[in-house]
């Protein structure tokens, strides 16, 4: 066996880690940062930081829309560069933060082409200071090596060690007016990070420690947090899980579940989230994997998993997938299958099915996939 594992950003998490901003600017010798925002996570950040913490920031773009595209990318760059800004302070979820890392290369780098840099370890050296305060508990972007932008009905990926935040903040006040769908298809999100990273074929003995804590910190809180939505405590929980199952796979990949997804999200720009929920259970019914069956134990609790023969296990994980997902449909109508979604046909699987059998995270999922086979996975999702 041989693996690497690398995640140089700085984490603060707790009840007051918003507090800490100020001094981590002053830490990275940041004189004029640029806040990346969306409306809503502006107001959120605005009404949770103090004055020294506002004053300090020299202009702000808080238009990044849900799904954010080259264009964006490229406006937060003509603004940072107009007002001669040293450092990007990205607050949002996941389509803000890929905005401001992608942002981040064009002003480090020059030009407007952000496409001569797709791809994998295409950056030459470091880019310009990135701290993230992620508003949603999903992506993991605020850890990870990857960010994905929108062109067209294509998502273009770039991936290098560069695009590694500098410092997170995990704040529970950030989340806290997530509404409750958000906060499912978020969880699920990174639910299939975990999960992903635990039975795809780059996992390792460390992504498996977070992988495996990020599952039980999940199945453990989500329906806490559903139930009583200004619970700070099991919305830190939540966080945190996002965090650690982001710095799982940006170790160890993610593999058939996210090809999919990422095919769908083009097609029929369906939150990412949700299209991780659809697909998750049916994929791991595709891949049989054996490592399938170490997941109940932090997917459903001790006391199910030892009443579990072993060789139901896999079975019994996949099950309890379908079963929280069904939970999710009752509390916050987060559909389960691609009709219930109202925005799929099925004249649009042969470009989904193509696309996701070109979707770079193919590569590492367990099992090989065909054309025909992404077609009965779709029938089923169906």
């Amino acid at each position: 066996m041989y693996y690497e594992f690398f995640c140089p950003t700085k984490i603060m998490a707790g009840h007051a880690a918003l507090e800490h901003l100020p001094f981590e600017l002053e830490t990275l010798g940041v004189k004029r940062p640029m806040l990346v925002t969306s409306p809503n996570a502006h107001k959120n950040f605005i009404n949770h930081t103090f004055d020294s913490t506002q004053s300090q920031i020299v202009c702000t773009f808080d238009q990044v829309p849900a799904d954010s595209s080259l264009e964006t990318v490229q406006q937060v760059a003509q603004l940072y560069r107009q007002h001669h800004c040293d450092a990007i302070l990205a607050v949002g979820g996941g389509s803000v933060i890929d905005t401001a890392k992608a942002a981040n290369i064009l002003v480090s780098e020059g030009g407007n082409d952000l496409l001569v840099y797709s791809g994998a370890h295409n950056l030459p050296k470091a880019l310009k200071p990135l701290l993230v305060i992620p508003t949603t508990s999903g992506t993991g972007s605020e850890v990870t090596m990857v960010t994905v932008v929108a062109n067209n009905n294509t998502k273009i990926a770039f991936a290098s060690r560069y695009l590694m935040p500098n410092a997170t903040i995990l704040d529970a006040r950030m989340t806290q007016t997530l509404p409750a769908h958000l906060t499912a298809l978020t969880a699920m999100d990174a639910l299939t990070h975990a999960i992903e990273a635990y039975t795809c074929l780059a996992a390792n003995p460390i992504s498996d420690a977070y992988a495996t804590a990020a599952i039980q910190k999940i199945s453990t809180h989500l329906f806490k947090v559903l139930e009583n939505p200004k619970d700070l405590d099991a919305r830190l929980e939540l966080a945190q899980a996002a965090t650690m199952a982001g710095i799982a796979f940006s170790n160890s990949m993610v593999g058939l579940v996210h090809a999919l997804g990422h095919a769908l999200g083009a097609v029929a720009h369906l939150p990412h989230g949700l299209c991780m929920s659809l697909f998750l259970p049916y994929v791991l019914e595709y891949n049989q994997s054996s490592r399938i069956a170490d997941l109940l134990l932090p997917l459903a609790g001790a006391e199910i998993y030892a009443q579990t023969p072993v060789e139901h296990r896999a079975e019994q994980t996949i099950n309890t997938l379908f079963a929280i997902r069904d939970r999710l449909f009752e509390q916050t109508q987060l559909p389960r299958t691609l009709r219930e979604t109202q925005k799929v046909s099925k004249s649009q699987f042969e470009e989904i099915a193509e696309k996701a059998l070109n979707d770079g995270s193919i590569i590492y999922n367990p099992k090989e996939t065909s054309l025909d086979d992404l077609y009965q996975i779709l029938e089923k999702v169906w």
